[in-house]
C-alpha cells in the first residue's frame, strides 16, 4: 500500500491516540470539556482520528499553509461545531488560544516536517524528484522563496545553511557550484538545482544515502520557513499551555527537530534542586514526566505501508498534577518522579507498556 497523490497517511496514529487519550479522559473526570491542539493540522488525518475517538473534544488546529487549512476544513466539516482552524505558524499558539478565550489545553500534538500535500504538489518546489519553481514556502502568502535564498546568499552563508540545517558534509562544494551556476544565469528550477547538487558531490558519496540533493533541499526548506527558530519558541509555549495531567506529543523527522524537542522537555522532567540533598526542596521538583523512553520509531510494518514514516521519531511528556492539592495521576498510576539528576531519557511509561 502506498500514499495516493495529495493524500496523507497519519504517522504513528494509534500510538498518538493512546498517548493523548488519558489527558482527555482526565478532563472529563474533572467535569471539563477536553481541548486538544493539533499544532500542525495539515490534511487533518490525526485531527480526524482524535475527533472520532472523542465525541466531546474541542479541536484547535493550526497551520501556516492556507491550502492545507482548506483541505482539512473540508475533511473535518462534519465536526464543525467542535473545530477551530487557525491560520498561523505553531509559535502563534498562545495568541490563537487567547483569541478563542482558552486558558489551558489538555493535549498538544506536533507532527513536524513537510506535509504530503507540500511534497506531492509539484508547483510547491519541495521535491527534488519533480521539476518546479524554487518556492518551498509552507505559507505561500508571505516570506522569501528558496529561489531568493539560492540566488542572493553569499557562498559562505549558503554553505552554513547547508551544513547546519542539512548536515551536508560537502556544503562548501555545493555552495561553490551554486555560486558558479548563478553567475551565468539565475537558478529558478528545482530539477536544475537537484542536478547541480548531484554533480557537486563526489561520485563515491553519491552511491549511498538516497538522492544526493535531499540534504540541500531539507536545509533550504528549513531556512525558508525558519522552522527551527519557530519550533524553539513553540515547544515551551505548548508545554506552558497544558493543564495538569495534560500531554504533549512531538513527532519529528530529522535529528535537528528531535534535538529541540528533547531540549525543551529535559529541564522540566528533572529536579532543579541541589543533588546532594536527601529531600526535594519545595518548588524544585520536576513539573513533567516522560511518557516515552527516548524517541520512539514506527515499526517495520508501518514503514512498509508508508515509507514516509521511516524517519519519524516520537517523544511525549505529561504535566504533573499539583501534588499539594491532588495526587491523582492522569492514567491512574501512582505519582513518581525521575531519579535526581536523571536526563530526558530516564525511566518512562514506555518501560511498563
Amino acid at each position: 500500500m502506498s500514499e495516493l497523490r495529495g493524500t496523507h497517511v497519519p504517522v504513528l496514529l494509534e500510538r498518538c491516540l493512546s498517548l493523548i487519550a488519558p489527558a482527555l479522559e482526565s478532563a472529563r473526570r474533572q467535569g471539563r470539556t477536553p481541548t486538544h491542539v493539533d499544532a500542525t493540522v495539515g490534511l487533518g488525518g490525526h485531527a480526524e482520528a482524535v475527533l472520532e475517538a472523542h465525541p466531546d473534544v474541542v479541536l484547535v488546529g493550526l497551520d501556516r499553509d492556507t491550502e492545507a487549512l482548506d483541505r482539512s476544513g473540508a475533511r473535518l466539516s462534519r465536526f464543525a461545531p467542535r473545530v477551530h482552524l487557525v491560520h498561523t505558524v505553531y509559535d502563534g499558539l498562545p495568541d490563537a488560544l487567547a483569541a478563542l478565550s482558552i486558558s489551558a489545553v489538555d493535549s498538544v500534538l506536533f507532527d513536524l516536517g513537510v506535509s504530503s500535500l507540500q511534497l506531492d504538489e509539484a508547483d510547491r518546489g519541495f521535491a527534488y524528484a519533480q521539476d518546479a519553481p524554487l518556492d518551498m514556502r509552507m505559507d505561500q502568502t508571505t516570506g522569501r522563496t528558496a529561489e531568493e535564498i539560492v540566488n542572493s546568499y553569499a557562498e559562505p552563508d549558503l554553505a552554513r545553511v547547508l551544513r547546519v540545517y542539512g548536515e551536508e558534509k560537502f556544503a562548501s562544494r555545493v555552495a561553490a557550484a551554486i555560486g558558479r551556476a548563478r553567475s551565468r544565469t539565475p537558478i529558478t528550477s528545482s530539477a536544475f538545482l537537484a542536478e547541480l547538487v548531484r554533480d557537486a558531490i563526489p561520485a563515491a558519496a553519491r552511491r549511498t544515502g538516497g538522492h544526493p540533493a535531499k540534504r540541500t533541499f531539507q536545509a533550504l526548506r528549513i531556512e525558508v520557513n525558519e522552522e527551527l527558530r519557530v519550533l524553539e519558541q513553540a515547544l515551551p509555549a505548548a508545554l506552558d499551555a497544558l493543564t495538569p495531567g495534560g500531554r504533549l506529543v512531538v513527532m519529528s523527522y530529522h535529528s535537528l527537530e528531535d534535538r529541540l524537542a528533547k531540549r525543551a522537555i529535559a529541564p522540566r522532567v528533572r529536579s532543579s534542586g541541589p543533588v546532594d540533598l536527601p529531600v526535594e526542596l519545595p518548588g524544585t521538583g520536576p513539573t513533567f514526566r516522560l511518557l516515552t523512553r527516548g524517541a520512539e520509531s514506527p515499526d517495520e510494518a508501518e514503514v512498509a505501508a508508508n515509507p514516509r514514516a521511516a524517519s519519524a521519531r516520537l517523544r511525549a511528556t505529561e504535566r504533573l498534577m499539583d501534588t499539594r492539592t491532588d495526587r491523582e495521576r492522569s492514567d491512574a498510576s501512582p505519582p513518581s518522579r525521575p531519579p535526581r539528576g536523571a536526563g530526558a531519557d530516564g525511566a518512562t511509561e514506555g518501560e511498563a507498556t
